[in-house]
């Protein structure tokens, strides 16, 4: 063996000792560098570099060294639990966004009093400096080991082929364990079966904390035994978990759900089913304004309304390709007259179905149909969630047939209408997310269509100037898609918009147009979802305002608080002539003290409050109270409706 090495490291040719490790040659001493990418692939500090090897670091500060922050605490979680519940047996334990979870199979749930025990344990673990200590092993030697784990020994089995949460665990190619080690006396003190990598040792984990607990699946299948999971959040110093921490207390102030019951917009009565809501007269009054407006919107950018039924023979989906590919997310089918029905998960085959009713000219592309579709989806009930995860949505679907030559220029005046659209609701900071097809057999068509439309989208993407973020995987069965993903008031991340090139689609359900030359074409069809579900977008909206709608939804704009009794009629003037200027107003006549009645307008946070008493008469004005607390006396009735019709106009958030 040759007692040097030549590798590389942060960009330059270096000379190092054969036997050198990664962490030796980055001088990492685990706390800011936690890995290393050895050759494009994540590996521990402890991992012996060969002749040519390329090197570089794994900072805890990146995505990538928290997901190995994140991976190393759920070991410590798993550790914690079956020394404080030894019969527990060990699901699965991946890093997630922001944090991590590991499933268990225990005898009871955990209680709230389990996991302070975890956590203090978990601690007194970090605090000891264990080592993670890497070692390969046979299947055989893997299944002896864990010979009292049913789960890791399934897991063994799927070496290779497994979803990648299970493939945290077991990996591709070679079996690993790791080893947690005493750092004085090298004992075993537990170990796991996992892909890696790790920190080197317990202590380069600044900070974590235990979150919750509830049941998930194994392996998300309802056919599998119910396990116990407990999250946990884990980052690279306290004060940005500390951020977190408050982030997650903001959102919590900010939960659509619970704005919902408060500002009684909507509701989720258990009667109807999970992943039902229902819209109360304040919330479909949003409803119909966000409706109204895209309407207006469509009907100026050229699109056509049409309007489909909510089930339809089974059959329809085969011709798609969806029934294959998207069965389990679709409600069971139910039979009339010796014919299998559904219930549409989507509008898009409905759609060419109005394309193909009659010939089609050239003249007439593009042809942009939309409609607000009700649609209905199996969602299961452990991903359903408020309005932002439902079984029964309505989407603003939108399916534009055009020719090849004007595929290009529509996807780019598509993707500036739907960012204007999303600017007008207040969104403001994006970036777009290509989601492309791989190798699975999912995806149908000729190959050279996929590489044609993905070229189209990543080009249009290009040239908005926003930040491009590859998917690749993430395509729909039929073409790949653009994705607009929003920012919102405290810095989540929502995915909304969609813009889909499908080229597969047209030719399955044979639709043409005649062109120019009296050649008959197919044309291509682009899907396009721009609020993705009407009641997705206004659980992101009711977040992102935390409730207090911009003038222009709210559900109530204007109230008004008369000082006393005899002041009513006079504000009941006032708000006349709100109303003729289409303004939604109530006077506030009931019993309560004017200081009640400005604490309940405040509660409901509506825009504008417009108080009146005798000064206020006399000069034929009102006091404007504005939701931010700030006051203006003595404002003449004309200003005052002049100024609120105006924010509600131009769509002023106040």
């Amino acid at each position: 063996m040759s007692a040097e090495l030549r590798i590389t490291l942060a960009g330059a040719e270096r000379v190092v000792a054969a036997g050198t490790t990664a962490g030796q040659a980055l001088e990492a001493d685990g706390r800011t560098v936690v890995a290393a990418r050895v050759n494009g692939q994540a590996r521990d500090l402890a991992h012996p570099l060969e002749q040519g090897d390329v090197v570089e670091p794994i900072e805890i500060s990146s995505e990538e060294g928290r997901a190995i922050v994140r991976h190393s605490t759920a070991h410590v979680m798993a550790q914690a639990v079956q020394e404080l519940f030894p019969g527990a047996k060990l699901g699965i334990g991946p890093p997630v966004d922001n944090g991590f979870y590991y499933d268990f199979d225990v005898e009871r749930a955990f209680q709230p009093d389990d996991l302070k025990r975890i956590e203090k344990r978990m601690r007194e673990i970090v605090k000891q400096g264990q080592l993670f200590s890497r070692r390969a092993v046979s299947d055989d030697e893997a299944r002896e080991e864990l010979a009292g784990e049913p789960y890791k020994l399934e897991l063994i089995g799927l070496k290779g082929g497994a979803e990648d949460e299970e493939s945290v665990e077991v990996g591709a190619g070679q079996l690993t364990i790791y080893d947690n080690l005493d750092p004085r006396s090298g004992d075993l003190t537990w170990k796991d079966l996992c892909r890696g990598p790790h920190v080197p040792s317990t202590r380069s984990i600044p900070a974590f904390k235990l979150m919750r607990s509830g049941g998930a699946y194994w392996r998300g299948s309802e056919n599998n035994p119910q396990l116990q999971r407990i999250y946990g959040t884990a980052w690279e110093s306290r004060d940005k978990q500390d951020d977190y921490l408050k982030l997650l207390e903001e959102a919590e102030k900010r939960d659509h759900r619970k704005l919902g019951a408060e500002l009684d917009l909507f509701s989720f009565p258990p009667e109807l089913g999970s992943g039902l809501p229902v819209f109360h007269p304040k919330g479909g009054i949003i409803r119909k304004e966000m409706e109204d407006y895209m309407r207006r919107r469509q009907g100026e950018a050229g699109y056509e309304f049409v309007n489909t039924p909510h089930i339809t023979k089974s059959t329809l989906f085969e011709t798609s390709g969806h029934l294959p590919w998207y069965a389990e997310d679709m409600f069971p089918p139910f039979e009339l007259e010796g014919i299998e029905y559904r219930v549409k998960p989507m509008n898009c085959p409905m759609h060419n179905l109005i394309f193909r009713a009659r010939g089609r000219s050239y003249r007439e592309l593009p042809l942009r149909l939309c409609e607000f579709g009700s649609v209905y989806r199996y969602e299961k009930s452990g991903v359903v969630h408020g309005l932002t995860r439902v079984r029964g949505m309505t989407q603003d679907d939108s399916h534009i047939y055009c020719t090849r030559e004007q595929m290009a220029g529509e996807i780019k005046s598509l993707l500036t209408f739907v960012l204007s659209v999303l600017r007008d609701f207040g969104l403001s900071e994006f970036y777009l997310e290509l989601s492309t097809r791989d190798d699975s057999d999912k995806f149908i068509g000729d190959p050279a269509d996929w590489a044609e439309a993905t070229e189209a989208l990543r080009q249009t993407a290009e040239e908005s100037g926003l930040e491009l973020v590859d998917d690749p995987g993430g395509a729909a069965f039929y073409g790949p898609k653009i994705s607009v993903q929003a920012k919102d008031a405290i810095g989540r991340t929502w995915q909304l918009s969609t813009i889909q090139l499908d080229l597969n689609q047209p030719k399955r359900f044979e639709l043409e147009y005649q062109a120019a030359d009296g050649s008959r074409q197919t044309p291509v069809m682009i899907h396009r979802a721009l609020f993705g579900s009407i009641e997705r977008f206004l659980g992101v909206l009711t977040e992102h305002y935390a409730g207090a709608f911009p003038p222009w939804l709210a559900p109530v704009q204007v109230v008004g608080i008369p000082i006393a009794d005899a002041h009513v009629p006079y504000l009941q003037d006032v708000a006349k002539r709100l109303k003729e200027r289409g303004i939604r107003v109530e006077v506030d006549a009931s019993d309560d003290r004017m200081q009640k009645k400005i604490r309940n307008a405040q509660k409901a946070k509506i825009p504008y409050m417009l108080l009146a008493g005798d000064d206020d008469i006399a000069g034929g004005a009102v006091s404007f109270r504005y939701r931010s607390g700030e006051q203006k006396n003595g404002v003449p009735i004309d200003v005052a409706v002049a100024e609120i019709a105006n924010a509600v106009e131009r769509r002023i958030q106040v």
